[in-house]
């Protein structure tokens, strides 16, 4: 009998799809559910965010708060700074958050709201403000922030994970931190309807603690048509944008009846130690 070589029927050493076949289908399968898991954190952002409890924000604050460091120098700038968000707060724009000011140096144009009533202020943006009205109307819009939560919101998907890390390992754990120190304070994203309600809410709240809406609009006219999103915070948008902010809140302040009137000059404690550039 005479023998002849053949090839195995079946070979489990050897796959009989293409090495590249397999490699295109498993990284497309990995792909769909990572996408998958992106959609589903971001419908979980609205599910999440009106149901999470005071305290469980103030426990994911921690994780954020952690990172600021606070000069010395600029804390005569702070207390100021708390003074006059406290004075808003009283009678004008209540919340059921107790508002902590927090100063950082830095050039970034901006302020932002963190979770457990935790804002903070950079000194670029204090470099650029002319009066108390121009001031008290940057940080009013912030309160609007805290008061329709947009800044959890804002902070979108990476507060869905910290959410379910802090629930099942407690609030100080590692992903926690790992995730705050991932985020970019200067990169907190706002719809132009989360921010223009903001801006209607600090319209409202100037005219309820000044009499008067002086400065309401000042602040968006100094943000350039080739401004950096990045310096300028959630209040960048294109030079058009802040044209319609600043129309917006002039027809607000029109039809409401709210008259225009005098700004007051900066405390010197704002702009006394302020030179971040």
């Amino acid at each position: 009998m005479k023998f002849t070589a053949r090839q195995p029927g079946i070979n489990v050493n050897v796959s009989p799809t293409h090495p590249l076949k397999e490699f295109a289908i498993l990284a497309g399968g990995l792909l769909a559910i990572v996408v998958g898991v992106y959609l589903a954190l971001g419908l979980a952002v609205d599910l999440i965010v009106p149901r999470l409890t005071m305290d469980l924000e103030k426990k994911l604050a921690g994780a954020f708060i952690g990172r600021l460091v606070e000069n010395e120098d600029v804390a005569d700038t702070r207390r100021s700074l708390q003074a006059l968000v406290d004075r808003l707060q009283d009678r004008c724009a209540p919340l059921p958050y107790t508002i902590t000011v927090h100063v950082t140096e830095s050039d970034a144009v901006n302020a932002a709201a963190l979770p457990g009533g935790h804002m903070v202020v950079f000194t670029g943006l204090l470099a650029e403000m002319t009066s108390e009205n121009e001031l008290a109307f940057v940080l009013a819009h912030e309160l609007g922030h805290y008061a329709n939560r947009d800044h959890l919101r804002g902070l979108g998907r990476a507060l869905v994970l910290m959410t379910a890390s802090t629930l099942l390992l407690g609030a100080d754990n590692s992903i926690n931190s790992m995730i705050g120190q991932g985020m970019v304070l200067t990169e907190l994203s706002f719809s132009r309807k989360q921010e223009s309600r903001a801006d209607e809410f600090a319209l409202d709240t100037l005219f309820c603690h000044y009499g008067h809406v002086a400065d309401a609009a000042s602040f968006f006219s100094k943000i350039p048509e080739d401004g950096d999103p990045g310096r300028f915070g959630h209040y960048f948008a294109s030079h058009p944008e802040n044209r319609r902010r600043i129309g917006h809140l002039k027809e607000l302040a029109r039809e409401r009846g709210y008259p225009i009137g005098n700004p007051l000059p900066l405390p010197a404690d704002i702009t006394a130690k302020i030179n971040p550039r």
